[in-house]
């Protein structure tokens, strides 16, 4: 697929539901990040991480290749007095100083990377006995839930959508990170019940990668038809509780 997510930075800024706090609160409290860190936030779309992190005394960059997606992020940072510096760049060539951060963090974003050079240019920013924090927050699919039938839908609609049925955990990182010689790695994770109205749950996923990311305007019209009709006549209740899961690894850059 040809994905663009700056071609739906307005859905994925206001419907995009961001890390909930109970993320924030395990990481800070374990320790991996604390107040008056420089924060590294690569991937950053419109800043849920970033912005999470800078609410909590960080002083934070965020970097994405899209300028769209930045525009947003950078709106949303206004909105609610934050200060964070905003970067156009990739993950695999940040363009940014050598040991420049005492943490990077990627959120939902490390699959779109080219991994094992991610995973270098990550040991590259960050200063000896750094941290990287690699999370997702995945809608889970289970038989009969919400999540299953949207995904069945998009797979209609977008045939060459490969993301459904996953599971949220993602062991393979492990490896990424192990490969680029960092140490100490961890995992945790958590399932969390994320509420949506209708209205939020059809702007989120046309905000995926495998509706207006990808397809036409004219496509995403029909398909987003068809998910209001789905949810009016067999999830009409609002609002909706949809299942995810927080995954997230986390490991120390070498001396």
């Amino acid at each position: 697929m040809d994905i663009d997510f700056g071609r739906t930075a307005d859905d994925y800024g206001t419907h995009r539901a961001g890390f909930p706090d109970r993320f924030f609160d395990r990481v800070i409290a374990g320790g991996l990040v604390q107040p008056g860190h420089v924060l590294l936030d690569l991937g950053t779309g419109t800043g849920s991480l970033a912005r999470g992190f800078a609410h909590r005394g960080c002083r934070v960059t965020g970097l994405d290749p899209s300028r769209q997606l930045l525009d947003e992020a950078a709106r949303l940072a206004a909105e609610t007095g934050l200060e964070i510096t905003w970067v156009e760049g990739t993950a695999e060539e940040a363009g940014l100083d050598d040991g420049a951060f005492d943490v990077v963090t990627a959120g939902q974003c490390w699959h779109w990377f080219d991994r094992p050079t991610a995973a270098d240019e990550v040991r590259r920013l960050l200063r000896p006995g750094g941290r990287v924090i690699i999370a997702h927050f995945d809608w889970i699919p289970l038989t009969g839930n919400l999540v299953a039938a949207t995904e069945s839908l998009i797979e209609k609609h977008n045939p060459a959508w490969a993301y459904g049925g996953l599971t949220g955990i993602n062991r393979e990182w492990l490896a990424d990170l192990a490969h680029a010689g960092f140490t100490e790695l961890e995992t945790a994770s958590f399932d969390h019940m994320q509420p949506y109205s209708h209205a939020a749950w059809r702007g989120r996923i046309r905000a995926s990668a495998g509706v207006a990311a990808s397809l036409a305007p004219e496509e995403v019209e029909v398909f987003d038809h068809e998910l209001a009709t789905l949810l009016a006549r067999d999830f009409p209740d609002e609002p909706l509780l949809v299942h995810h899961r927080v995954w997230w690894v986390t490991a120390v850059a070498p001396d």
